[in-house]
């Protein structure tokens, strides 16, 4: 049964309804504020706005925003993710700023345009500020003021102007905002990091995956001409793992995802980390193990998987040698 309510996380009007059975899901369509639609366990529903704060919730739809970034069109929301939005530091000035930008560069439907950011009177339904409420969701913004703050900051470098006026186009309670060509520029140069020679490896982290890390994965990226490097196997951590997890994806040239796991279900990890390097911009090689493949996000299928099989890591060590070199080219460290 479909019903007109709110948004579990932000509130706002949507509509909610029934959307698996087996396990008590419900899907939210509609609510802007959250970037799109999700689905959310029965469990979350009515309790996720008390539990959360606003800076939380606002590290929730970041969450959201990034599996959408990895081609899930319908992420979820457990009491696992609620748990890890209290957990999850804030996403840096300078990042959230640069998801504005691409956002609004996304947006626009012509490299001229200019989008109009308006703050909501008392009363207003949300729908009628689709494009302001979709800029908080990418920019993990609470307020409206925040979001002004980093338009600012993205006008302040040139990338975007943001204006009551701009052309002959004007807006009479908010502001506009265009992405100037210093602004594509800078998307284009965010997308990679063409001097590094490091590849993040995102993976479960069993000893039963050690035999087909070393033959497969490591002996791949490395006759790549890159440096592999497993989180959980970093010499010198520093403060908490999450922190280090994002510093290291964001040095790396490329990332890869493999989604192998075990009888306890999917590695929430793997996913986290292949959305927010796709978030950066970064390119992402999705593998599997091949009997585990149906068992895989059904978004994430979409993407072209490198399958392997256990008995075989030499097999899997030339199928990603190959892929790399054709989606990223020679590394630096490769001999010959």
């Amino acid at each position: 049964m479909t019903t007109n309510s709110e948004c579990p996380i932000w509130g706002v009007s949507c509509i909610v309804h029934p959307h698996n059975w087996n396990t008590g899901d419900y899907l939210v369509e509609g609510s802007f504020r959250a970037g799109g639609k999700y689905e959310i366990a029965y469990s979350e529903r009515y309790t996720t706005r008390e539990d959360l704060k606003p800076d939380e919730l606002a590290r929730l739809t970041s969450f959201l925003v990034e599996q959408r970034m990895l081609g899930v069109e319908v992420p979820r929301i457990t009491r696992a993710e609620v748990l890890r939005a209290k957990e999850r530091n804030p996403l840096p000035v300078p990042e959230r700023a640069e998801r504005l930008l691409r956002f609004l560069a996304n947006r626009s439907s012509r490299i001229d345009e200019a989008l109009e950011i308006l703050p909501m009177l008392p009363g207003e339904s949300s729908d009628d500020l689709e494009v302001t409420q979709l800029a908080l969701a990418w920019s993990e913004s609470t307020t409206i003021d925040e979001l002004i703050f980093l338009t600012n900051y993205l006008a302040e470098r040139g990338w975007i102007t943001n204006n009551r006026k701009i052309g002959m186009r004007q807006s009479i309670r908010g502001y506009l905002c265009r992405v100037e060509v210093p602004g594509y520029s800078r998307i284009a140069e965010i997308r990679e990091n063409p001097d590094s020679s490091q590849c993040f490896v995102a993976m479960w982290f069993d000893a039963s995956m050690d035999d087909v890390y070393e033959k497969g994965f490591r002996a791949a990226i490395a006759a790549a001409g890159y440096t592999p490097l497993r989180i959980d196997r970093k010499q010198d951590l520093i403060g908490k793992i999450d922190d280090e997890i994002i510093a290291e994806i964001r040095r790396s040239r490329f990332v890869v995802a493999d989604f192998t796991h075990d009888e306890k279900g999917a590695r929430g990890g793997v996913y986290y980390e292949a959305g927010f390097a796709h978030g950066l911009g970064l390119p992402v090689i999705f593998t599997c193990r091949k009997d585990m493949i149906d068992e895989t996000h059904f978004d994430t299928r979409q993407f072209n998987h490198i399958l392997w099989e256990k008995e075989n890591p030499e097999d899997l060590r030339e199928q990603l040698t190959n892929r790399i070199l054709a989606a990223i080219g020679q590394g630096p460290n490769r001999n010959g």
